[in-house]
């Protein structure tokens, strides 16, 4: 609780007890409230108490524990890509990604009732944040200053008194702590967009014929053309790949670990046929979810 501002965890507490009275119908997320977070908990969840944690892990346990049934996980971003440890959360929470969710990040100038922006001087937000909208700053010669979250520092600027600070966050943040938007859409980036998935404790039930996407991870054998091979299935079969990263873990320079995207379902026939072959050339696959496709892609 202490690594959020004080007005941050004043609202951290009102949701904490409305969470704990509902776990079934609560969402856990990372961050301080009216992070982008608690903004795609709002769109994908709009009938559940969110439930701020202040680490992607804690978010996790929330839901293995059975304090929430969902947590909502960014996992990765259309500017900085993926999300640091995500990947090796997942694997090793034991829970089902159920939803994916995709939230367009308009990031906002905010700052105390009655300030113009010609009075700025300083923005607080997180460094990715503050990158975002590097070129906007230093137009406006406004000065970048880090802090832990976009929200927190929302909330850090609604206590300030000093003259000249302003914070990027959300519009959904300006109306949690209080705050003017003094312009909006402040990215530099338009496309600027942030893939969520949520995760359960039961993975979702859908029939073979749906329009889902399913994530897998796998660690190939080390032996020459192996992932080739792995993955030759699904060109066989004429399953999609969307997205394909590798991961080593523990700091050894072996096989590498495998996340990929596909879509479709494990019951379809050409998807069954493909991951037939990819165990055959893998020492281990664990599918991490099957879920309704959000987009096209």
């Amino acid at each position: 609780m202490d690594t959020y501002p004080p007005k941050a965890r004043e609202l951290v507490s009102r949701l904490s007890q409305t969470a704990e009275a509902s776990p079934e119908t609560t969402a856990a997320f990372q961050g301080a409230p009216g992070a982008y977070s608690h903004q795609a908990v709002r769109e994908l969840f709009p009938d559940f108490a969110p439930l701020p944690c202040v680490s992607f892990g804690a978010a996790i346990d929330a839901v293995s524990e059975g304090r929430a049934r969902y947590a909502v996980i960014p996992i990765e971003n259309s500017q900085h890509g993926r999300v640091a440890d995500i990947h090796f959360l997942l694997p090793e929470s034991g829970l089902s990604i159920t939803h994916e969710h995709f939230v367009r990040v308009s990031h906002c100038l905010l700052a105390r009732p009655g300030t113009r922006r010609e009075e700025v001087r300083e923005a607080f937000s997180h460094a990715q944040a503050l990158g975002q909208c590097r070129r906007r700053l230093e137009a406006w010669d406004i000065k970048p200053r880090p802090t832990f979250d976009t929200a927190g520092a929302a909330a850090l600027v609604a206590e300030e008194t000093a003259p000249g600070r302003a914070a990027i966050a959300s519009a959904l943040a300006a109306e949690l702590y209080g705050l003017d938007i003094l312009e909006r859409g402040i990215e530099d980036a338009e496309h600027n967009t942030t893939r969520f998935v949520a995760l359960s404790r039961k993975p979702a039930s859908l029939p073979a014929e749906a329009d889902v996407m399913t994530t897998l991870m796998f660690e190939v054998r080390s032996v020459p053309a192996a992932l080739f091979k792995a993955l030759g299935g699904f060109a066989t079969n004429g399953v999609n790949l969307t997205k394909i990263e590798s991961y080593l873990r523990d700091g050894v320079f072996q096989a590498a670990e495998f996340y990929i995207d596909i879509e479709g379902h494990p019951d379809q026939p050409e998807v069954a046929r493909a991951m037939d072959e990819l165990g055959y050339f893998t020492k281990w696959v664990r599918v991490l979810g099957t879920y309704e496709r959000a987009r096209a892609r």
